[in-house]
């Protein structure tokens, strides 16, 4: 199966939120809050949806290792 679509949008979707958090730990402004409001139920979803990411993200470590075994 060719995830390669699913890999691109939900890398994109973490950087997003990495850029996120880059902006809360340097400057203390949290665009996510600013955009949908601070804890609101949008906010939290965008919120969860990064972590969904981060944590798919994970399988990419594997099919890396595994890309020159093949």
């Amino acid at each position: 199966m060719d995830s390669k679509w699913l890999d691109y949008i939900l890398l994109t979707v973490a950087i997003i939120g990495a850029i996120n958090w880059g902006l809360i730990g340097f400057f203390q402004f949290d665009l996510v809050a600013l955009l949908f409001g601070n804890m609101s139920m949008f906010s939290r979803i965008v919120y969860a949806i990064v972590g969904i990411a981060g944590i798919y993200l994970f399988t990419v470590f594997g099919r890396i290792g595994s890309m020159g075994k093949e």
